[in-house]
């Protein structure tokens, strides 16, 4: 079966594509361990989007997502 092969020789090239990348990588943590660096990433970002949202609007003026255009 050439199909069947081809299949296998795709799934390969993917893979390397890859480069290891992907949900199953191990990273040596336990799931609560996961958990917990996620969520720190997690908070850390939604500091630095509130601190630019706030820097932004009190920037007064032209410029942001509400300004019109002329």
């Amino acid at each position: 079966m050439t199909r069947g092969s081809q299949r296998e020789r795709d799934r390969e090239r993917a893979a390397a594509r890859a480069g290891g990348k992907g949900k199953n990588a191990d990273d040596g943590l336990t799931p609560e361990q996961r958990r917990e660096r996620d969520g720190k990433a997690l908070q850390e970002k939604a500091a630095k989007k509130a601190a630019q949202a706030a820097g932004a609007s009190s920037g007064g003026g032209a410029g942001g997502k509400g300004a019109a255009k002329k």
